[in-house]
């Protein structure tokens, strides 16, 4: 397909989670979209920066096009994939790209900037045919390590005749009818790991969905998963080699794993296999649809936020921002949004920061709830009131926040409205669809105690009980700092799996 360069206008929205008309709270964040080429379907399966701060973006019709900032022209790189997923830049000629297929290295090795050479990295992984076995990544480690994930299958599709890899029927629960999704091929619902020599080995297996994969400044592996059987509500997964992280259906890829049925087990005996999940996004609530996790590494370009997590959401026009602390030797904590609406728009599928800060978003709709073409967001300089971390003590939580906050509104406890509750690892109910995410003992916490630090930029609040493996929701009210600010966002969510000295 020939695609004709499309040069327009940008049109800047300013972002805020308050009312549109406070200015004050207008300054922090502005979204511009970006022009797309005229006649490509701009479905956006990945984004990356190459070298020379030109964007590199595949579509999931089967284009690698790289933008240029500067010029904001488009050009073709690549075409004839088969649902690119995800893309990384290898050099200013040469990228990694994975498609449904294989994992794929494509180059320009003539300069004329255009693909010349498509050579596999790794197929060595099932297909059954059946639509919902996407893939995803890939993302690097330290160690020049890729890692890619694997979709299962839909219960809403079929296997076909011809297959690659074995077929194990044992991967797929044929007895009960339940809408439960498969893995009838080779490491379907497994993070598989890509060592330097070129070989692929099982890394982490009990994935549902997982459209998205990132590393942390520390070089820890996360993943998103998406609701569904198995999966009560969305989740983000510190990866670990050799975890087992809830969806049985990828448990017979395990070397180890004995011929039977895994979705037989007893659930407690899955529940000892299985790792929790680092963060719970409550559905309906945070997120539904969460995609790829990113690290602020900007040293600041992005704002107050450096080396915390941005996650896309697919289902509305939100991003998310994710905090992480270590208790009892384990990573835990809370969501917030970051952006909500004000020109963002949904399908919010593929996250990349650009070299001088921005992030830039790509959008997919791909049959569900989305929209198409790409976006980038500006920090503008001034810090936005809002908060920048909850941690967990041994009475409540700790909220510290980016600028120093109204005393009087500040030690109100009325601003405050926390309530918990729970999700049920269960395969999901007969004739219950998708929806496995109901909350279960939800309870208003009460508070105890308020303090506010002598800078008046934490707030330390006392509970009237903690209890681990439940979601701590907390709404904030009227809440604004100290030079009369509003706060950002007014909704966090902490995912507390383990107590202080517990």
């Amino acid at each position: 397909m020939k695609l004709k360069t499309l040069a327009c206008l940008v049109i800047l929205f300013f972002i805020s989670a308050v009312p549109a008309d406070d200015k004050k709270a207008k300054e922090a964040y502005t979204v511009e979209n970006i022009p797309m080429p005229e006649g490509l379907t701009s479905e956006t399966g990945g984004i990356d920066f190459l070298p020379d701060g030109r964007l590199v973006a595949c579509f999931i019709r089967g284009e690698v096009m790289i933008y240029n900032p500067k010029s904001r022209q488009w050009t073709l790189f690549a075409e004839g994939l088969h649902e690119p997923l995800g893309i990384m830049a290898v050099s200013n000629s040469e990228v990694l790209v994975m498609q449904r297929p294989e994992l794929t290295r494509i180059k320009d090795t003539d300069g004329d900037g255009k693909a010349d050479v498509y050579e596999k990295v790794t197929d060595d992984f099932g297909l059954s045919g059946n639509y919902h076995e996407f893939n995803y990544g890939p993302v690097k480690d330290k160690k020049g390590n890729l890692f890619i994930a694997l979709n299962t299958a839909s219960p809403g599709g079929a296997v076909r005749p011809e297959i690659r890899g074995k077929f194990n029927p044992l991967g797929r629960d044929l007895q009960t009818g339940l809408y439960e999704m498969y893995a009838v091929v080779p490491y379907r619902g497994w993070v598989m790991k890509v060592t330097p020599d070129g070989k692929l080995h099982p890394y982490a297996s009990g994935m549902r969905s997982p459209n998205g994969l990132g590393f942390d400044q520390e070089g820890n592996l996360f993943v998103t998963d998406n609701q569904s059987d198995w999966v009560e509500t969305s989740t983000l997964y510190h990866v670990k080699e050799g975890n087992f992280y809830g969806h049985p259906a990828s448990l017979v890829w395990n070397k180890n794993w004995p011929a039977k049925n895994p979705f037989a087990l007893p659930i407690n005996e899955l529940e000892q296999l299985r790792t929790k999940a680092a963060v719970l996004f409550p559905q309906g609530i945070m997120a539904n649809s969460p995609s790829q996790p990113l690290c602020d590494v900007t040293a600041g370009k992005f704002g107050p936020f450096k080396g915390q997590l941005f996650i896309g959401e697919m289902n509305r026009d939100r991003i998310v921002r994710v905090m992480l602390e270590k208790v009892g030797g384990e990573l835990q904590g809370a969501c917030i949004p970051f952006i909500d609406g004000h020109g963002l728009r949904k399908g919010n599928n593929r996250l990349a920061f650009a070299p001088d800060g921005s992030l830039w978003v790509g959008q997919i709709a791909f049959g569900w709830s989305g929209d198409l073409g790409i976006q980038r967001i500006v920090y503008n300089g001034t810090p936005p009131a809002d908060v920048y971390t909850m941690t967990l003590t041994k009475d409540g939580f700790d909220l510290s926040f980016t600028q120093p906050m109204n005393k009087t509104e500040a030690m109100n406890p009325d601003n405050y409205k926390f309530r918990h509750y729970y999700y049920k690892y269960q395969r999901k109910a007969k004739n219950e669809g998708a929806d496995n995410s109901r909350q279960l003992d939800v309870q208003d916490v009460a508070i105890t105690g308020i303090k506010l630090s002598s800078d008046q930029k934490k707030v330390s609040i006392k509970l009237s009980a903690l209890k681990p493996g439940y979601v701590y929701e907390l709404k904030l009210g009227n809440l604004s700092s100290k030079e009369g600010t509003p706060l950002a966002n007014k909704l966090i969510c902490y995912t507390l799996n383990k107590l202080l000295n517990n």
